[in-house]
């Protein structure tokens, strides 16, 4: 039997902070025991994986090696301004795709969701 993805990490400042943006992003909840040290996203939909937020004392000071690629559920440019809502910042746009950076600088995706 092969292994699955349980849940993604990530290092933050801020772990209830960081995960209040991934929650609005995914459309799910934070966990209600979440701190500043420590916050827990459970996956939005079936068989996707839970997150996790830890305080690191280290800040961010390179590129992401791993990243999430999101498609939007509808245009692109709709969703991006969406995420900008929410605290995201665009670093580069593309025609098929547009890198953003969360709250704490962490890179990610977007692409074009299905043809309307």
């Amino acid at each position: 039997m092969a292994s699955v993805i349980k849940s993604v990490s990530f290092d933050a400042h801020d772990a209830r902070a960081l995960a209040t943006f991934w929650a609005a992003v995914f459309g799910t909840d934070v966990d209600e025991d979440a701190t500043p040290d420590k916050a827990f996203l459970e996956a939005a939909g079936w068989g996707g994986p839970n997150i996790w937020f830890t305080r690191v004392p280290e800040p961010k000071t390179a590129k992401n090696r791993v990243h999430f690629d999101l498609r939007a559920p509808g245009p692109m440019d709709d969703e991006v301004r969406r995420l900008e809502a929410l605290g995201a910042t665009v670093v580069r746009h593309f025609a098929a795709l547009t890198t953003m950076a969360d709250p704490e600088g962490n890179e990610f995706c977007v692409e074009p969701g299905p043809s309307v």
